[in-house]
């Protein structure tokens, strides 16, 4: 099905697909293609294509025809090779190969008379463009014959084949059907290979001979053996040469021993799953000519026939009809050999193409291509064997009756003997097994009422034009002589289409004998064969009936209404009686135990012992190596406890008789018994389970795109190692901050460096704002928490961050706040240090953008601050917090809720109602490091220093939802994403892990959280790997932070 679909989708695009850039003027095309077969796609493809100038001259109008011509067939060549990995079959692949080399050929002919180093004249155009035209039927060809797909039949017929017949129709070449001859040879065959058609005996370079008297015992080793260069002559020997020969060289000529001595046979056929193309039992595949044998030497067939002998009275040796130029004859060879397969373009009347009528010849050479295109006739048939005979002269008169009646003048081409003219097509059907419908009609007229000619002397036409004289009927009298005569007359009937008489052969004769009695028309046909079910198969994926369903199966059933209302009527008059449940007897053990079974057990009391274990490969006298411990295994096993020692060390002994005794058999012998005596026994009952159910059914990854898995960016400026980033809420810039001083803010998508503040002291945390109106950064240095101006807002916003930033006339402070934290101005840099009694941690600012949190570890009680920027003004928290704080986060949609981590627990105060905690999440991590919540505000992560991540599900319980043990090393951060369902863990093992965790709005359904990628980017510093990670806050993208002072990005 996937390659219709693919066929379908190529033809498609083919026809309909074409540059938008607007083209010639429509006046213009539209007069110049009237003047061509096919007006439609001339019109469609000049007035899309990209030329301006107006068409001037027929030559010009060639020139773009032909150009349009090679851009359809390069397009669909490059369609065609896209659908190799898509057929199923050696028959879908041997279709395929043919059409990929035709479409190949194809675009090397149009190239050819387009190309400017080329020599090209008006009837060379026309032989190279007839060659593309009919390797394009022959591509069609493969796929009828082979019965490949028949949904793409009404699709073959494409715009290459409507352009290229639009080109041969403006070259305007008149058909020549009497070529130029010289001294009985055609003009271009030159007088070396004159003297070699002439001359009886020709010089062998070669000999074939299958009992080895010769130099080669196949012909395709003869075949390669010659160098291409010079004529290579090969005497075939007498003998049957079973071989399938692609004669892929220049200038070699084959020659036999006669009719029915020198024969060459093959097996390919279309029934074999070869095509037509493909299918000759000889095939020349050069570019040039090479002529062949004899005058008294011919090849033939007798199951496909290949040529015909044709010598004319005068013993001359025939030669090809059709004379061109040398370059014209080449090409018209090449012609032949591209479009072997019985198209509609075989014999077509198309100026510069070759027909069969074009072409009689007894030569058989390397570019030869006759015998590919006469066996498509029967390749439908069956699979056997091709058969071709080299015929040569042995001085005896044995095919004198064979070739009667086949005398030819090789002046003018007429038969001697009064019978019809004398084409390939003809004469191949006479010898050929083939039905005579696969043969092209002699009668050109197509489908017209032969009354027509019922006063005429002819009854039509022939495939060059001439007319079809009518034979004179005999009368009764003659036809009984005929049948007294001839035993086998009965088998002829008339064919009065094409005037002449059909003798059937022996096989359709049974045929018909079958047929009259009512049998099936194959002897081999079996009318009883198994069923097939072809309507159970897994891959069907169609109803086998898609009418619509009636709406009587959508409405309840009034007769099943009526039937249900007689039964309850039945029920109650009592006409229906029910069976009454049978009482169980209320008797019981009364002194007996309530679990205890009052049915006796199936099973035996007695539990037969387990058997003992059967020795292995390390009991031999002789094992294998491996099995033979080391000194160093030896002095482990020493170190071991007694019960896990080997209680054997297997030893190699050269002999069975050089075995000591085993001086443990007699204690393990006792083990045994004291086991079997004392130990008692128990019948376990095991559950057989399929490990693979007990897995989670987790959605593939490819479905949870999009998601960060390749380093995008890199950011380098910092000199140590980068301890904290923090994306502004547009994503457009990101603040970083490292150990060795400086904070640097950078811009995401080109990685520009636009502004950098230098400390004195390592900066542990950096935390933009996140108001788009106020782009100001909270910078953690030691004890200072430094409130920055970026500059990167607008002026009217510069003017109010300057005026928050101004510190005037401070509130008074409580005594226990002005103990811990003082406000002073920033001279260095312009804005806000808020100095603390103990090095800052963490810093977290509030969604609305006024109050932010500080974390000082080493506070204890008093180790989280908060501070609200527009008051210029410091709080400590109303309760009193247990246990060291490590950091904290504002809830996203609560605005009361502040959520503190210390290294054991996470407790969730309000802080509107001062409050003590109103939730206490038991985490059971040896320490934790790190803290994210969904933006949603009910789920939370927490990492540790253990490598381990904990998801708490707040609605659901106090305890972890779940637990991934992730990273062997700390973790360094974890983040949630603001709008994507995906969050990560940073490492110092240099990792960061990338997880899907969806959470879902119905509470009954548990979030679902799916691995997704490893991203292993940044390298180990002093044993630090990852130490911070932050997602972008609108794209699905990763920013992580590593001690080896690099900063990068990960996009999808």
């Amino acid at each position: 099905m996937a390659f219709r679909v693919y066929i379908l989708t190529f033809m498609f695009f083919c026809i309909f697909v074409a540059s938008t850039v607007s083209g010639y003027n429509s006046k213009d095309v539209k007069a110049w293609c009237t003047q061509t077969p096919n007006p439609k796609p001339c019109e469609y493809f000049l007035t899309h294509n990209s030329g301006q100038k107006p068409i001037k001259s027929e030559s010009e109008f060639l020139k773009i025809s032909v150009k349009l011509a090679l851009e359809r067939a390069i397009l669909a060549k490059s369609h065609t090779s896209t659908l190799g990995p898509k057929c199923r079959d050696t028959r879908e692949k041997a279709a395929w190969e043919d059409c990929l080399k035709l479409y190949d050929v194809t675009v090397s002919k149009i190239n050819q008379t387009m190309d400017p180093n080329v020599k090209c004249s008006k009837t060379d155009a026309q032989t190279w463009l007839s060659t593309a035209l009919t390797n394009l039927d022959t591509c069609r060809a493969g796929f009828l014959e082979l019965g490949v797909t028949d949904i793409v039949l009404p699709l073959m017929s494409n715009n290459v084949s409507n352009l290229i017949c639009n080109t041969l129709a403006i070259n305007k070449v008149p058909f020549n059907d009497t070529p130029p001859e010289k001294d009985g040879f055609p003009s271009w065959v030159k007088p070396g290979d004159r003297k070699l058609l002439q001359s009886s005996t020709p010089r062998d370079n070669a000999v074939v001979a299958k009992d080895g008297s010769g130099n080669f015992r196949t012909i395709k080793d003869a075949v390669n053996a010659a160098s291409g260069s010079g004529r290579f002559v090969i005497y075939v020997k007498q003998g049957v040469y079973s071989e399938n020969l692609e004669i892929r060289k220049k200038n070699v000529m084959l020659r036999g021993d006669g009719k029915g001595r020198t024969i060459i046979t093959g097996s390919r056929s279309v029934g074999g799953g070869s095509t037509t193309f493909n299918s000759a039992t000889v095939a020349p595949m050069t570019k040039k000519k090479s002529e062949g044998a004899n005058e008294d030497q011919t090849i033939e067939t007798k199951k496909k026939s290949v040529s015909a002998v044709k010598s004319s009275q005068k013993e001359k040796p025939v030669v090809a009809k059709q004379v061109k130029s040398s370059k014209e004859e080449e090409e018209e060879e090449d012609l032949l050999l591209d479009s072997a397969t019985d198209s509609d373009y075989d014999g077509d009347s198309l100026s510069g193409s070759l027909n069969s009528d074009d072409f009689d010849s007894d030569v058989f050479d390397s570019e030869d291509d006759a015998s590919q295109r006469e066996t498509e006739g029967g390749d439908d048939k069956d699979s056997s064997e091709d058969e071709l005979e080299l015929h040569g002269h042995d001085g005896s008169d044995d095919d004198d009756d064979d070739d009667e009646g086949e005398q030819v003048d090789s002046e003018n081409g007429e038969e001697e003997d009064g019978s019809d003219e004398g084409s390939v097509e003809r004469e191949v059907a006479e010898e050929s097994d083939s039905s005579e419908d696969e043969v092209a009609p002699r009668n050109t007229v197509g489908d017209v009422p032969l009354e027509w000619y019922k006063d005429e002397k002819h009854i039509g036409y022939d495939i060059t034009g001439k007319k079809i004289t009518k034979k004179e009927k005999q009368d009764k009298l003659d036809s009984f002589l005929a049948n007294m005569d001839d035993s086998k007359n009965w088998r002829k009937i008339y064919d009065e289409y094409n005037d002449e008489e059909v003798e059937l052969t022996k096989e359709e004769s049974k045929l018909i004998r079958r047929m009259l009695k009512g049998e099936a028309p194959h002897a081999d046909f079996d009318p009883y064969a198994p069923y097939v079910d072809w309507f159970k198969w897994d891959d069907a994926i169609h109803p086998l009936s898609s009418a619509p369903e009636p709406k009587r199966r959508f409405i309840p059933s009034k007769w099943e209404a009526k039937k249900v209302v007689k039964y309850v009527r039945a029920i109650r008059k009592g006409l229906i009686k029910f069976d009454k449940p049978e009482e169980e007897p209320n008797v019981y053990l009364l002194w007996g135990d309530d679990s205890a079974s009052d049915q006796k057990s199936k099973h035996l009391t007695y539990i037969p012992p387990p058997k003992l274990k059967l020795p292995g490969h390390e009991e031999s006298y002789n094992p294998s190596l491996e099995y033979i411990p080391t000194e160093e295994e030896k002095a482990a096993y020493e170190l071991m406890y007694e019960e896990d020692r080997p209680k054997f060390i297997p030893k190699r002994f050269t002999s069975l008789r050089s075995i000591p005794a085993y001086e443990n058999a007699l204690k393990e012998s006792f083990d045994r018994c004291l086991d079997l005596y004392l130990c008692p026994r128990v019948r376990k009952k095991r559950i057989n389970i399929d490990p693979e159910s007990l897995k989670p059914k987790l959605p593939s990854r490819k479905d949870l795109r999009p998601y960060p898995n390749s380093c995008y960016l890199e950011y380098k400026g910092h000199t140590g190692a980068v301890t904290s980033v923090s994306p502004d809420c547009s994503g457009q810039w990101i603040a970083s901050g490292s150990a060795d001083g400086s904070v640097r803010i950078w811009e995401v998508e080109t990685g520009r460096c636009l502004k950098v503040w230098l400390f004195k002291e390592p900066v542990k945390c950096v935390a933009w704002n996140p108001l788009p109106d106020f782009p100001i950064l909270a910078v953690a240095i030691g004890q200072d928490l430094v409130i920055l101006n970026t500059e990167l807002g607008t002026d009217e916003e510069q003017q109010k961050i300057e005026e928050l930033l101004r510190l005037g006339n401070l509130p008074e402070q409580d005594e226990a706040v002005a103990a811990i934290v003082s406000w002073l101005p920033d001279e260095t840099y312009g804005g806000i240090k808020i100095k603390h009694f103990k090095n800052i941690s963490y810093v977290d600012w509030h969604p609305r953008g006024d109050y932010l949190s500080a974390v000082m570890s080493a506070g204890e009680t008093r180790g989280v601050v908060i501070h609200q920027l527009s008051m210029h003004k410091t709080q400590r928290l109303p309760i009193k917090m247990r246990g060291l704080p490590v950091c904290t986060l504002f809830h996203p949609t609560h605005r009361g809720m502040f959520i503190i981590a210390t290294k054991k627990n996470v407790r969730v105060f309000n802080l509107q109602k001062r409050e003590l905690a109103i939730k206490k999440l038991e985490t059971g991590l040896r320490e934790i490091s790190s803290m994210a919540i969904h933006p949603g505000g009910d789920n939370l992560i927490v990492g540790s220093k253990e490598g381990k991540m904990c998801w708490f599900d707040m609605d659901l319980s106090s305890k972890p939802y779940k637990t991934l043990k992730n990273h062997p090393k700390d973790i360094t951060n974890v983040a949630f994403h603001r709008s994507y369902p995906l969050f990560a863990s940073c490492s110092e093992d240099s990792t960061a892990y990338v997880f899907h965790g969806k959470v879902y709005s119905d509470l009954n359904e548990n979030p679902l959280i799916v691995p997704l990628e490893i991203l292993r980017g940044h390298s180990t510093s002093s044993n630090r790997g990852v130490l911070d990670c932050k997602f972008h806050p609108r794209q699905p993208w990763l920013f992580t932070a590593g001690a080896d002072s690099v900063i990068k990005l990960y996009c999808h």
